[in-house]
């Protein structure tokens, strides 16, 4: 089978995409807006028309109204007590009133899932020590300025996400969570490389350091054996190892929106890798075997127009501004890959789209 390539203006595609939903959010505010003034909102309708296949919807209220069968309550309260039991191990956190984490977690060491998200704290405590059994550590969108070390006592933690807050460097201590599956590192701007220590996460599959700083793939992450997603987009390489066939378990490779000008011909000997997600503009040289790969490999080539620099006084509103475009961004590849994945093959010919909007 030949090459497949997909070439399509990025940055145009983006913009038709974040009118549409702007639009839909809109729809959604007057909606709801509508439904509060609304007498119809205080009316509760006892019963509900049946739904396709004459199935019933068996709303709570609905079932109360009308009495529960034992059995119907009896699976419902252990449904409930399973959701309670199951709830009680998750600490969730968000919203901006939030500036450092609650006292009370100190005493609760047995918690194994962190949820924190949108809020202004800087630091993570030191006694996050004590949390032997945490498995999950979901630290997106805060305002997090450095990890501690003491993160490296977590041998049990299996997710690390401290995307989208201010970052610069990653402790060696993270090396020694040697169960670590999942680290996502995006989105902080300024990280530049990863400790040599964290060689170590031979368990981790999936690594995002996607807009930072990097000027190549770190050595440690080459080294990761288990590796099958790596996300390095939007950073400053300009060139890709020659031993990057060693990352043989490697199925996603994303490096869009670099500086890279030539792909290296060890990525024909990567036998996993079914996508390569490129920024086509600057490159000038690519392994003929590449494109003629009868491997499956989905090679596709984004072609992204410069984004116009904003003059703007304040450098933190520039950053703040960078960081939305990213976080969006994000959202965009991520569900683009999904719809090219569920696509039996992708064009055996190249293509270039381009789209105009009329506001």
């Amino acid at each position: 089978m030949g090459h497949q390539v997909i070439i399509f203006d990025f940055s145009l595609i983006r913009g038709l995409w974040e009118t549409r939903v702007k639009k839909n959010k809109e729809r959604q505010r007057k909606e709801k807006e509508r439904l509060e003034k609304s007498a119809l909102e205080k009316v509760k309708v006892p019963w509900r028309t049946y739904l396709k296949n004459g199935f019933v919807d068996t709303d709570e209220k609905i079932l109360d109204n009308y009495g529960k069968s034992p059995q119907l309550q009896k699976r419902q309260a252990l449904s409930d007590e399973a959701n309670k039991e199951g709830n009680k191990f998750i600490f969730q956190l968000s919203g901006e009133q939030w500036m450092e984490f609650p006292d009370s977690l100190k005493e609760q060491t047995y918690l194994k899932e962190w949820h924190v998200n949108n809020t202004l704290i800087q630091t993570i405590p030191a006694y996050i020590a004590l949390f032997q059994d945490l498995k999950v550590l979901e630290l997106s969108k805060n305002q997090i300025n450095h990890l501690p070390v003491e993160i490296g006592c977590l041998k049990n933690l299996k997710v690390l996400n401290v995307s989208f807050n201010n970052l610069k460097s990653v402790p060696p201590e993270l090396g020694d969570c040697e169960n670590l599956e999942k680290l996502d590192l995006s989105g902080n701007m300024e990280i530049t490389e990863l400790p040599f220590e964290l060689s170590n996460l031979k368990q981790v599959t999936v690594v995002d350091v996607s807009a930072n700083k990097f000027h190549s793939i770190p050595i440690c992450v080459l080294r990761m054996s288990n590796l099958q997603w790596l996300d390095i987009s939007s950073n400053n390489l300009k060139d890709l190892p020659e031993d990057i066939d060693r990352l043989d378990q490697l199925q996603t490779l994303l490096l869009q929106k670099n500086k890279l000008t030539y792909l290296p011909r060890a990525l024909v000997n990567m036998p996993k890798l079914s996508l390569l997600v490129v920024s086509g503009d600057d490159l000038v040289e690519m392994p003929t075997a590449v494109c003629e790969s009868t491997t499956g490999l989905k090679f596709v080539s984004l072609k992204d127009s410069p984004v116009e620099t904003i003059v703007c006084e304040d450098t933190e509103e520039i950053i703040e501004s960078e960081r939305e475009r990213e976080q969006f961004e994000k959202e965009f590849m991520k569900a683009y890959i999904e719809d090219l994945k569920e696509r039996d093959s992708a064009p055996s010919y190249t293509t270039k789209v381009l789209l105009s909007l009329q506001l």
